[in-house]
């Protein structure tokens, strides 16, 4: 019988667990939340293989379990699991077709022309932070500045009116929860393909320039996107793309207010900020699980096999520190590190995520811009008593209570 290593809903401990999934070896053996078994490649090198791996593949029709019946419909993870129909839930030819059509939306030169607004927003966020005589003295950094800041540019980029961000920070976080009830699985995921699908059609009715309408432009040799294509694309790109953007933000405030004078050697410019934003790409990977690919046939993985039929998951939280990438001091957060191999944590090979250039343009203006406001800020709690919100999917915290100084 294979001894499983059941992921933590409440996300307790991702160090430990992470740590405990690299020592069980490339292949670990999981269970997921649910009680559903699959298997997690731990290690970069094999990661690196299996993610180019034709015999990996995003179609869920492939995995034994589900054709046994035996991953009920409202599972809680089943919107990562079986997404829609997009690029990310296809392969080979068609993989290749939605990707070109929707890099001819996604261009580097539309992402480049989000940084006026990006600094924009960035302004404006932190001229609303509590400051001054009469200001308290502790501020959830995430509520008022890490977290509208993503979702603002999400919706700019994508043409999303604002007042639907309230009622889609509510559903992705349900989307995302291990602890969402049964009964509100398809409700929510319904109502998510009803927000994105509306905004399609609002752009098909009055196209604009934003990344919906681009998306409905597309051709390539006459063909476009359908519908269903764009609308589960959109799904993808804002859950991704908030979400992401956020835990790499917070993660990037607690690992250099927990790390002082790595603080220091990049507020003194001795160190640039996208080597932090890399460290921390790393180090606390945004996403510490993506799901889910199915083997079409058996995989050999180290001395393991991964067979035909079953699901495996991507454990980005174990392999950023695997010290047979990154060296012996890979358990350790460093700024000043020369990477032998550069982090997969936006992904690797044909899947890699699309919206890994916006992530760190987002990164890269808001956080010099809030140290250069607030040179001292620092957390206001242990980061012991840090909370991580239960979602085994993303390394993301309930809050972060940080003081502002100055």
């Amino acid at each position: 019988m294979t001894t499983r290593i059941a992921l933590d809903p409440f996300v307790t401990d991702l160090e430990g667990e992470s740590a405990r999934l690299r020592a069980a070896g490339p292949l670990a053996a999981v269970e997921l939340p649910g009680g559903v078994p699959v298997w997690a490649v731990t290690h970069h090198a094999e990661a690196k293989q299996l993610l180019t791996d034709p015999r990996l593949v995003k179609d869920i029709n492939v995995w034994g379990a589900w054709q046994r019946g035996e991953i009920p419909p409202d599972w809680p993870l089943i919107g990562l699991a079986n997404p829609g129909r997009s690029m990310l839930t296809v392969d080979g030819a068609e993989h290749r077709r939605m990707r070109t059509l929707v890099a001819q939306a996604l261009t580097p030169r539309r992402v480049e022309r989000m940084r006026e607004r990006i600094t924009k927003l960035t302004t404006d966020l932190l001229d609303a932070l509590p400051q001054g005589a009469g200001a308290p003295e502790v501020v959830d950094l995430k509520a008022a500045f890490a977290y509208p800041l993503p979702m603002y540019v999400i919706a700019d980029l994508m043409g999303i009116d604002d007042s639907q961000l309230p009622r889609l920070k509510e559903l992705f976080e349900k989307f995302f929860s291990t602890q969402t009830p049964p009964e509100e699985v398809l409700a929510t995921l319904t109502e998510l393909a009803g927000i994105m699908a509306e905004t399609v059609a609002a752009k098909r009715s009055a196209p604009g320039d934003d990344l919906t309408s681009a998306l409905i432009l597309a051709s390539e040799d006459g063909d476009h996107l359908t519908d269903e294509e764009i609308v589960s694309t959109l799904q993808l790109m804002v859950a991704a793309g908030h979400e992401t953007t956020i835990s790499l933000i917070v993660n990037a405030v607690v690992n250099l207010s927990t790390h002082p004078e790595q603080r220091g050697l990049v507020l003194a410019g001795a160190v640039d900020w996208p080597s932090v934003i890399e460290e921390t790409l790393r180090w606390s990977t945004p996403t510490s699980h993506v799901l889910i690919r199915f083997a079409t046939e058996d995989v050999p993985v180290g001395d393991k096999i991964l067979p035909a039929g079953d699901a495996l998951i991507v454990s980005y939280a174990a392999i950023g520190r695997d010290e047979k990438a990154h060296g012996p001091s890979a358990g350790e957060f460093d700024i000043t590190r020369v990477p032998e191999n550069r982090h997969i944590s936006f992904g690797h090979g044909p899947h890699v995520c699309p919206g890994a250039a916006l992530s760190r343009l987002e990164a890269a203006v808001a956080l010099p811009a809030l140290y250069e406001r607030f040179p001292e800020l620092d957390l206001a709690v242990p980061s012991t008593e840090l909370r991580n919100k239960p979602v085994v999917t993303q390394n993301d915290l309930f809050e972060l209570p940080v003081r502002l100084g100055g």
